[in-house]
């Protein structure tokens, strides 16, 4: 059931960036970061919520500062 949501909510994620919403480059940076970091931080933890977590807000900061 988790793997469904993560990958769900990936799906979801990628889409809205794809349509080329109207962020600027860092706010694209941040949310690419933290959809890569959630999925490796679930995979890692074999579907950890925590991990998942953990995943997407160390994702979401190194795709902020990477984006600058």
């Amino acid at each position: 059931m988790n793997k469904i949501v993560v990958a769900t909510v990936t799906i979801l994620l990628a889409a809205t960036l794809i349509t080329g919403c109207t962020w600027d480059k860092r706010d694209t940076g941040t949310a690419a970061g933290a959809v890569v970091g959630g999925v490796a931080g679930n995979l890692i933890t074999g579907g950890s919520a925590i991990g998942t977590g953990v995943g997407a807000v160390g994702g979401a900061i190194v795709g902020n500062q990477l984006a600058r």
